[in-house]
């Protein structure tokens, strides 16, 4: 049975229950089995060499989550083929590729953990209360290694985005 962490992260000040391990700095990225469209499955290896900053949203359709994708969108053009930006969510396939159609987004990768959230629990951020990954930063270095961990303490909260940029700098 999965570790489960309660009063680690709210939304709208209500406690939420975090069902995995609480990562940290230093700690192996865990490998994760998400799906870029509903045929389409990629895991760590597929990223394998590159820098890779996961941003994690609870919908891709919430005004908190369009922001945090729209602005990972516009970073990436500043960074070169040694880094991708992965944003995961539970949104089905479909709706994160209307989502990307409609708000133009093209640089940042978005991925489903709607099968059985295997991401979510393996990072530690699948929400018990509400089957969906809680808002979360990774920066993930070349060789697999964590080195930069957010999770928010308020789900509707936006992340700290200077930090998580200035940890992907860092790395290259």
């Amino acid at each position: 049975m999965a570790q489960e962490r309660t009063g680690v992260s709210t939304f709208k000040g209500n406690p939420l229950t975090l069902i995995g391990p609480e990562l940290q700095v230093g700690s192996q990225a865990p490998d994760f089995q998400l799906n870029k469209s509903l045929v389409d499955v990629v895991s760590l290896k597929d990223y394998a060499g590159k820098v890779k900053l996961v941003s994690v949203v609870p919908s891709i359709d919430t005004g908190v989550c369009d922001a945090q994708t729209r602005r990972f969108n516009e970073e990436a053009s500043k960074f070169g083929d040694n880094v991708v930006i992965l944003t995961v969510s539970v949104d089905l396939p479909f709706a994160q590729a209307r989502w990307c159609g409609a708000a133009g987004v093209d640089r940042v990768v978005l991925l489903s953990d709607y099968k059985n959230n295997n991401f979510g629990e393996a990072y530690g951020v699948l929400i018990k209360e509400f089957q969906l990954d809680m808002r979360a930063i990774f920066v993930i270095d070349a060789n697999d290694t964590i080195q930069y961990v957010e999770v928010l303490s308020e789900m509707t909260e936006h992340p700290n985005y200077e930090n998580a940029l200035n940890a992907v700098k860092a790395l290259l």
